[in-house]
């Protein structure tokens, strides 16, 4: 399947910005499953830009406004073939996940930090899920589908820096949130987890041609023997209406902005995703 994607992020300010610091990572990444076959970044008013790779593979376009503005838009087109072979069996046994190959090599997705930290009720219910696992990959997707089964979908419930816990606590939240409490889940049984930000076309059999309104969205990935995707949103693999942007240990590695800016005191922002299937 060949997708366009065309993600626009308008900021409008209270008054005048001075100057405005950015980095975005909105550039699809090119893998074994899912080839860019073209993308720009523009940005108006016209900035200073540089891109670079950062520590976990993302590609990041660092950019600066410097002349006063009131507004700023920034809209990344992507075209992407995406052609992915699904998800395998399980085939890891809870031995490995001790060795080094695994613990050493993936330790910066086992740290279980504050946004993914799973509160006491739910980390109880992780052991019982542990036990009754043969292998972790078991572990995993029944991980993933208490976390899908337990949190209704809620947009407003929280917010970017909102932890985990949070979520779990009033059983609602976005995709981020199950996220990371799947990510949690899984680093606290030793499973190696990470947080996958992308895209998805949002209509199960997409038309060629239709233009539709999407939005970004997370899901992670554990490691079996190569990384293993899933989507607790949905209780489902990845499949060819995905397109990943980047990976990190959490939301905060791979925000799609960041940014400063001086002048101005407040603003607000504008995001439209459109999807088009191209064949």
């Amino acid at each position: 399947m060949q997708l366009r994607i065309v993600h626009t992020s308008q900021y409008e300010y209270d008054g005048r910005a001075v100057a405005s610091h950015n980095q975005a990572r909105m550039t699809p990444v090119t893998t074994p499953e899912q080839i860019v076959v073209h993308h720009r970044i523009d940005v108006s008013p016209k900035p200073w830009t540089a891109s670079y790779t950062d520590y976990f593979g993302t590609q990041v376009t660092s950019f600066e406004v410097v002349d006063p503005h009131d507004t700023m838009t920034v809209t990344a087109t992507s075209t992407v073939q995406v052609n992915r072979a699904g998800t395998p069996e399980p085939t890891t046994g809870w031995a490995a996940y001790d060795t080094a190959e695994i613990a050493d090599r993936w330790t910066e997705y086992l740290v279980v930090s504050e946004a993914v930290a799973p509160p006491a009720d739910l980390a109880a219910r992780l052991e019982e899920i542990r036990a009754a696992s043969a292998l972790p990959g078991d572990a995993a997707r029944a991980v993933v589908r208490l976390v899908h089964e337990e949190i209704e979908f809620l947009p407003g419930a929280t917010d970017v820096e909102s932890p985990a816990a949070a979520a779990w606590e009033q059983r609602a939240g976005v995709c981020q949130d199950m996220v990371h409490l799947a990510i949690g889940g899984l680093r606290m049984l030793g499973i190696p987890a990470r947080y996958v930000s992308g895209y998805v076309h949002p209509v199960e059999e997409p038309v060629v041609g239709d233009k539709v309104a999407g939005d970004s969205r997370a899901w992670l990935e554990w490691w079996d023997d190569g990384w293993q995707g899933f989507d607790p949103s949905t209780d489902t693999a990845p499949n060819d209406r995905y397109v990943v942007i980047g990976h990190g240990r959490d939301y905060g590695d791979v925000p799609p902005l960041r940014g400063i800016y001086s002048g101005a005191t407040t603003s607000e922002l504008d995001v439209t995703v459109e999807i088009t299937r191209l064949e």
